[in-house]
């Protein structure tokens, strides 16, 4: 009788909380992405010491992000947070809750053609997301929210439909096209189109008229569009979600007027400086977003989930050096942990635990924790917190981060990242053609096009930076982390590089 008592009592809490959802309306959602944004650009500590608390490294003390400091205190970080090595891949993962191995986009697009290598697989998913793709933006549209894009794409090249937001689930988009690059980052040159040095690659950045001729730099015309469409859902009485996409920090690194004095007097070279201008450019615009939820009285009501796309592209470096994401190695487009560990935050914009979202996501305040996370997590970490789960034939990769997020342990939790790339690479050495396998502590490389390197196993516990390969001393670790990687790379159905026959080349467990 007393079980039943309680199971009653259960019960009625439960539905009275999901009365209160009701009548409180959803939460807004913010997913803030920094283009090229590396675990260490940031002046938040991100790593921590054996204890298991934050860390200062040098570049910490470089940049200036108070604000990334003023969300992390409210909320959470994540030490272990992974995107995949290039941006193209990750951005479609966060979007559909897939390892870029299973939707098969695992290279940058480029804007116009299919840039496949020679072992490039014939079924790689050059053309990116297309309309009839599920996506977290058309899952939270069909619940009720309104759907917003502003800023970087790269989701299609162009005459593709992943070209164009609007055919992906949002019912807004601000400057998202085809584009993977800006032009230019200056009004004055209406965002590229009079720009006269620029990368082949580099298109200027389309629909921001209004502030061609101005000296308004594109960060901030970017977050000034962004307040306007919240206005707009909440002068409609709608939830929104945001995807809150800048191209900030990608090349050209155009210097920021606004913060370049901050750091004139150093000793390091120009384009670093601008870098650190567009570091601090993007930490503005997420305070002035903080700012303006207050202001509308919506702020604990809006969860805000920052991140990078890719592996930091600082200019302090070579792309396999101990440098630009320093103490790790590495950089954007390479196998090192610097090229695919990001910054993650996540944190309710006003704390406030009588709120009924925050009770069902209590975000654990200034904390940082060490399980793995990834970028392909977010989506099913959404729809869990919004009861708007995805269609059950859809293969969803990602794992919910509620869990950890509230502080509780999740011992369901596969604690892993895998990085597929069966394609050739522009930058660096033995950067093409692998897969990198993360599992707890250990690190496996498998390249499949003979390069001298073959296997490479890393304990990332003990040699954060990737010094010491160990797969001839670790034959038997070696090849159970093989055989992990490899079952895990056929749950995706993932494509393999070809030889000059057309034939696969998969792994061999040695």
């Amino acid at each position: 009788m007393r079980r039943l008592t309680l199971a009653l009592i259960a019960i009625i809490f439960l539905l009275t909380d999901c009365a209160k959802q009701k009548k409180q309306g959803l939460p807004n959602i913010i997913i803030f992405l920094v283009d090229d944004m590396g675990l260490m650009d940031t002046s938040v500590p991100m790593l921590v010491d054996r204890d298991g608390n934050p860390q200062q490294h040098p570049l910490n003390d470089w940049y200036r992000t108070p604000n990334m400091g003023r969300l992390a205190k409210q909320g959470m970080r994540l030490s272990n947070f992974y995107s995949h090595s290039l941006c193209s891949p990750s951005r479609i993962s966060l979007l559909t809750g897939k390892n870029s191995a299973r939707h098969r986009n695992t290279r940058a697009l480029h804007p116009f053609t299919k840039n496949a290598g020679p072992h490039t697989p014939e079924e790689w998913n050059w053309e990116g997301l297309k309309r009839s793709d599920m996506t977290l933006a058309t899952v939270l549209r069909d619940a009720g929210f309104t759907t917003i894009h502003v800023g970087k794409g790269h989701l299609g090249p162009v005459g593709y439909e992943g070209a164009e937001p609007l055919n992906l689930g949002f019912e807004v988009n601000i400057a998202g096209a085809n584009v993977g690059a800006p032009r230019s980052y200056y009004g004055e040159t209406r965002y590229g189109i009079d720009a006269k040095d620029f990368s082949p690659h580099a298109r200027p950045v389309p629909g921001l008229e209004k502030y061609h001729g101005t000296e308004t730099f594109l960060t901030e015309a970017l977050t000034l569009e962004a307040k306007i469409e919240i206005d707009n859902a909440h002068t409609n009485g709608k939830p929104f979600f945001l995807y809150m996409s800048h191209y900030a920090v990608h090349v050209p690194f155009d210097s920021d007027p606004r913060f370049a004095a901050h750091y004139a007097g150093s000793d390091k070279a120009p384009a670093a400086q601008a870098y650190a201008t567009l570091i601090e450019g993007v930490d503005r615009s997420l305070g002035d977003l903080m700012d303006h939820l207050l202001e509308k009285g919506i702020a604990e009501n809006t969860l805000i989930l920052f991140l990078g796309d890719n592996g930091g592209d600082a200019p302090l470096g070579g792309h396999d050096e101990i440098a630009s994401s320093a103490p790790l190695r590495g950089r954007k487009g390479t196998r090192w942990e610097g090229g695919v560990r990001v910054p993650f935050i996540a944190a309710w914009a006003k704390p406030d635990l009588k709120n009924i979202w925050q009770k069902k996501l209590p975000i654990v305040q200034g904390s940082i924790h060490q399980e793995i996370g990834t970028c392909f997590d977010l989506f099913p970490t959404i729809t869990e917190l919004v009861d708007a789960p995805a269609p059950a034939f859809e293969a969803i990769d990602g794992q919910s981060l509620m869990k950890i997020l509230s502080g509780e342990p999740d011992t369901d939790r596969r604690n892993e990242f895998l990085s597929h790339y069966p394609n050739e690479r522009l930058v660096g050495q033995g950067n093409s053609y692998l897969t990198s396998y993360r599992k707890d502590n250990w690190k496996v490389v498998c390249h499949y096009i003979d390069d001298g390197i073959g296997y490479e196993l890393y304990n990332l516990e003990s040699d954060p930076q990737e010094s010491r390969n160990m797969a001839a001393s670790k034959p038997e670790k070696l090849k159970a982390m093989i055989k992990a990687m490899t079952e895990r790379l056929d749950s995706y159905d993932a494509l393999y590089p070809v030889d000059e026959n057309g034939s696969e080349l998969k792994p061999l467990i040695p």
